[in-house]
Formats: C-alpha cells, sequence, structure tokens
C-alpha cells in the first residue's frame, strides 16, 4: 500500500470516528436531559405533594402552591439565564400530578400552571410560544398518566394559556394561539370551540 492509499485510509477512519464521537455525544446529552426533565417532573410532584399533605388544606392551598411553585421555576431560569425553555413541560407535568396526587383541583391546578407559565415567560422575554407548547405538553402528559379527563384539562389549559396572553398584549395572544392549534391537536374539537373560526384548520 502506497503512502498515500495510507494516508486516505487513516483520514477515513479518522473521519468515520467523529461520525461515532458526534453520535454518541447526541444519544449521551438528550439521555442527560431525559434525565433531568424526570428529576425535575419529580422534585415539583414531590414538593406540591409534600405542602399540600402538610398545610392539611388541599382545596384551600392548591392553587396558592402551584402559584409560587411557578415563581421559583421563573426565579431559577432568571438566576441561571438559561432552563426555562427546557424545565416547562417538566414543571408544568410535576404540579399536576403533585396536585392529582392528593385530590386537588387538576382543572384548576392545569389552568393556573398554563397562566403562570406564560406570564413568567413574558417577564422575562424568552420564547413565549415554545414555552406555552411545552407547558400544554407537560399538563396534558400529566392528564393521561393520572387518569383525569384529558379534554377537560385540555379546555381548561387553552383557556388560561389564552386568558394569560391577553393580560399581556396582542402579539403575545398571537403567539399562543398559533401553538395551541398544534398542541391540543388530538382533541381537535377543543380548538375548534375555544379558538377563533378558521384557526383550528390552520
Amino acid at each position: 500500500m502506497s503512502p498515500e492509499q495510507v494516508a486516505g485510509t487513516g483520514a477515513r477512519e479518522r473521519i468515520g470516528k467523529a461520525g461515532s464521537c458526534v453520535k454518541e455525544g447526541i444519544v449521551g446529552g438528550l439521555k442527560g436531559i431525559n434525565e433531568i426533565e424526570t428529576q425535575i417532573v419529580n422534585l415539583v410532584k414531590n414538593t406540591i405533594t409534600d405542602t399540600l399533605k402538610a398545610t392539611g388544606s388541599v382545596a384551600g392551598e392548591t392553587l396558592t402552591v402551584t402559584k409560587d411553585v411557578l415563581q421559583g421555576t421563573v426565579k431559577a431560569a432568571e438566576e441561571t439565564g438559561t432552563g426555562l425553555l427546557l424545565s416547562t413541560k417538566s414543571v408544568a407535568k410535576g404540579i399536576v400530578m403533585g396536585a392529582s396526587d392528593v385530590g386537588g383541583d387538576v382543572l384548576g391546578v392545569a389552568k393556573q400552571a398554563i397562566k403562570g407559565t406564560v406570564g413568567g415567560v413574558a417577564e422575562i422575554g424568552a420564547d413565549l410560544g415554545k414555552a406555552a407548547r411545552r407547558a400544554v405538553d407537560g399538563i396534558l402528559e400529566a392528564a393521561r398518566e393520572t387518569g383525569a379527563n384529558v379534554g377537560n384539562v385540555a379546555k381548561a389549559t387553552v383557556n388560561g394559556a389564552l386568558e394569560a396572553a391577553e393580560s399581556i398584549a396582542n402579539t403575545a395572544v398571537k403567539a399562543v394561539k398559533d401553538v395551541l392549534v398544534n398542541a391540543v391537536g388530538g382533541v381537535k374539537e377543543i380548538a375548534g370551540v375555544i379558538l377563533p373560526k378558521g384557526a383550528a384548520n390552520r
């Protein structure tokens, strides 16, 4: 084998190793993200459950605890400068699961979770559409996993998201409406009832 052939073979091996290295890094990174998201869900769920059990007033304190947890999430994002979009879905899911565990008002909590998310994201200037979508995904996942009525939870979530967006600005309403149509795709009749005519078919 000539020196040129040897060099060519070495270059191909290095290129092949570069591809494998990137693949392993991406797979490892995504696994790490999944683990972080699971930890956030569990942290939020356990915090909600433990706090409500300790207060002994599930009915009276569920929305207050939910609001407090959301404020903590926004503060964490402000302090680190990152993480809000990553944590939005997990926090919303954990909130609904925690409320469900202690027999709290899941519909009220779902609405509060999305309203708090939209308001918090707008406050720190993050991507409102993406954050709303991730929060809705987390809430609907929690509804399915806890056996709640997904249709009712989706309606409460959509209403909460629109109420929160309307209190911010017209551009916020548009950003939120655009993602809600896709987010509730599995419950399409809800989009048709709640969103303006034609929006559900966009």
